[in-house]
């Protein structure tokens, strides 16, 4: 699940089709839903130590804004060098059910992953309704 910053004074969906193109390369997709508010964690000590010395910051979590996207290219389009404009974030990808992103969440992740989910379920079909609808 791509995740990233927005610049000061970006639009926040702006932003994440930005994130989404920097991490995956990925530039067709289209806007289904929004989360209507923002999400929070807050870090385990030995993460926040970890993140606050490599970064040199003094974060204790993080806000989050989270939207839905439909993938509407090819696999192809998938890279996982991104644009170029920024480090590689990932090693792998692969397609997963909603349930398997929350199984997979780390720990301290996983509460703001299930209310992602539970917010965007109304929008995931199962294979019998996307056969009914072809």
């Amino acid at each position: 699940m791509p995740q990233g910053g927005a610049d000061e004074g970006e639009d926040l969906r702006k932003a994440a089709i930005r994130e989404l193109r920097e991490e995956t390369g990925v530039t067709s997709a289209e806007f289904i839903a929004e989360v209507p508010n923002w999400l929070t964690y807050d870090f385990p000590r030995q993460v926040r130590n970890k993140l606050n010395r490599k970064w040199g910051t003094s974060y204790k979590g993080q806000a989050q804004k989270w939207f839905l996207f439909k993938f509407t290219g090819k696999e192809e389009e998938i890279n996982l060098l991104g644009d170029g404009t920024a480090k590689p974030e990932f090693k792998v990808w692969s397609w997963m059910l909603p349930e398997q992103v929350v199984e997979l969440a780390v720990d301290f992740k996983r509460p703001v992953y299930e209310q992602v989910i539970k917010v965007f379920s109304p929008y995931f079909l199962d294979d019998e309704e996307n056969d009914s609808m072809t």
